[in-house]
């Protein structure tokens, strides 16, 4: 099987049992599905899913200075933070370029627990070792010691409160507990926290009962309406919730401000690294802004396909980042790079596909609103 050429996760061996067809994402053997897409997208608006994302990265840092020497290191403000406190943030090069959009979580004291994207995972472990060189702080790289599941959905919560103890449901938003223990496996961190934009929790587990936490997970939720799910439907549920995919919306070649998300970051802090090349960045009158679009006319907008400002123009203002056809609101919608001078609001754009002009409108990314 080829897949056995790529990186496995807790669940590969399961996922080899039930037949399901595995696809290379980031080098991990990952499902894009286990029934369907529309079936398992459904399942976490209205009841509720579960996700493997054990691809993802984990890397601890500890050190008495430990905030403020991340803070450098950052485009959000970590003196926003308190104990248990998450935060969205990227990591960029000296010319403002995003390395990577990840989470990190204030675990405990002088103690950071960082999440890169899988893709991202030693790039940005070899980035923050590289600011190290005095060891003002210690960094471990734990991704081989946890398995990642994430529950999503209205009713992620009854389900975990089957399975976990009282203080879990004492989580709020962006915050995780450490040391917690679901279904009898100990260890855990659990944060609320989620890419879907709906309720929703993460679990680290110990990477060798992750598959017994799985099966629990399935067992528990199915008078709750549980599905398993794939990377299908997490791709379309980011997506009407406006979230950011690395590699399609972010990149080495996007700095976050031009990406669409400005709000993490924080010119007004002291110096980090990239903040001069962003500041001039947010002051190009002819930058690139990120805008959701939704088309008007047939067709699907895929990514790195050009948009024009009308049918006969030979201008290119801008280019589909993300795109798909949004299995809630049943339209074709996405995500654009799109020129300041020409992104307003409700403004008529046309996006060329296959060869023809098809007429979209630029939105905001707030669609889950009008769910």
């Amino acid at each position: 099987m080829a897949e056995k050429n790529l990186k496995q996760t807790p669940l590969f061996d399961y996922y080899v049992e039930k037949g399901l067809k595995l696809t290379d994402f980031g080098g991990w053997a990952l499902p894009i599905q286990f029934t369907k897409i529309q079936e398992e997208h459904d399942a976490v608006r209205q009841t509720v899913g579960i996700f493997e994302v054990s691809h993802m990265g984990e890397i601890l840092i500890k050190g008495s200075n430990v905030l403020e020497w991340f803070n450098q290191i950052i485009t959000n403000d970590t003196q926003k933070t308190s104990l248990n406190d998450a935060q969205y943030t990227a990591i960029v090069n000296e010319n403002g370029y995003t390395l990577d959009d990840l989470i990190y979580y204030y675990v405990a004291e002088n103690t950071l627990f960082v999440t890169p994207n899988a893709g991202n995972k030693d790039k940005i472990l070899a980035w923050l070792n590289e600011h190290n060189s005095d060891n003002t702080v210690e960094i471990v790289d734990q991704s081989a010691e946890y398995g990642l599941i994430a529950v999503q959905g209205p009713n992620s919560e009854k389900v975990l409160k089957e399975m976990a103890t009282p203080e879990v449901l004492e989580l709020n938003n962006f915050q995780m507990f450490s040391e917690q223990t679901i279904a009898g496996v100990e260890s855990v961190r659990i944060s609320k926290t989620g890419y879907t934009g709906e309720l929703g929790y993460e679990l680290y587990i110990p990477w060798s009962e992750t598959a017994e936490v799985w099966e629990t997970l399935l067992n528990v939720g199915e008078s709750y309406g549980l599905k398993e799910c794939g990377l299908g439907a997490r791709d379309t549920l980011r997506l009407e919730a406006g979230m950011a995919l690395y590699g399609n919306d972010l990149s080495e070649e996007i700095t976050p401000i031009e990406g669409g998300i400005a709000f993490a970051v924080d010119l007004n802090k002291e110096n980090f690294i990239g903040k001069e090349a962003l500041e001039t960045v947010k002051n190009d009158p002819n930058r690139y802004m990120s805008r959701g679009f939704e088309l008007t006319g047939k067709g699907i907008a895929r990514q790195g396909y050009k948009i024009y400002e009308s049918e006969e123009s030979t201008k290119v203002i801008g280019e589909v980042t993300s795109g798909t056809k949004s299995p809630t609101f049943k339209k074709a919608l996405g995500f654009a790079q799109i020129r300041k001078p020409y992104a307003k609001i409700n403004n008529q754009i046309f996006i060329e596909i296959r060869n023809k002009r098809v007429p979209a409108m630029i939105t905001n990314k707030d669609w889950l609103k009008n769910k």
